[in-house]
């Protein structure tokens, strides 16, 4: 497979680190995954998102940063492959949502200037899932603070989202997941990476499971 450093992208709950892993387990790839357990600041937020997006949004910046800075000073010589579970540009999308207009100019500045520094995907998987499906995922993997998450929100990053890749930044897979079953069907995933050994264009590139 010729794309070397892939990234999963999709709404919370989309189902990202699952796949990032099945890519762990079937190419022997690195992963980085996002570290949400040790955030002391996202039970917060849940409770209380004008008060604690600010903090929040400056703690993932920094741990994203500093992940994927690591990620390539450390490249592993016994795999080639490196599969992310985030988007570092992802944490523009959250900031716009989350934060008011003064803060979120001050998030701007400070993103723009450690952006640059950082290592691109050579693709970009984003699933897509409906409104339905992503509660019902959130819904089982049981993270108590997710719980009481709003609709509204999840519709509101689902547009970041879509805004984003209307950018054509990244060369992008989009999949339907509401069609999927990565974990529980192999051959869903094996057709995934017999579509990634194709050399792709920049833009969208929508892989159907019908």
């Amino acid at each position: 497979m010729q794309y070397k450093y892939i990234t999963i992208e999709g709404n919370i709950g989309a189902g990202k680190t699952t796949l990032a892993q099945l890519f762990h387990q079937h190419l022997n790839a690195r992963v980085v995954l996002e570290q949400f357990a040790d955030n002391p600041f996202l039970p917060k937020f849940y409770s209380d998102r004008e008060k604690f997006a600010f903090p929040l949004e400056l703690s993932f910046l920094a741990e994203r940063y500093q992940q994927l800075k690591d990620m390539l000073v450390t490249r592993d010589l016994f795999s080639p492959y490196v599969i992310s579970d985030y988007l570092f540009i992802k944490s523009k999308l959250f900031a716009r949502v989350n934060l008011p207009a003064d803060e979120y100019k001050l998030y701007e500045t400070l993103f723009d200037i450690i952006y640059p520094n950082l290592p691109q995907p050579d693709i970009v998987i984003y699933l897509h899932a409906p409104l339905s499906k992503l509660k019902e995922n959130i819904r089982k993997r049981d993270r108590e603070y997710e719980q009481n998450i709003e609709d509204s929100y999840l519709v509101d990053l689902q547009n970041a989202y879509l805004q984003m890749l209307k950018s054509d930044q990244f060369k992008t897979v989009i999949i339907d997941t509401s069609q999927t079953d990565f974990l529980n069907r192999p051959q869903d995933f094996q057709r995934l990476l017999s579509y990634l050994e194709k050399d792709y264009s920049q833009g969208w590139h929508f892989l159907n499971f019908d």
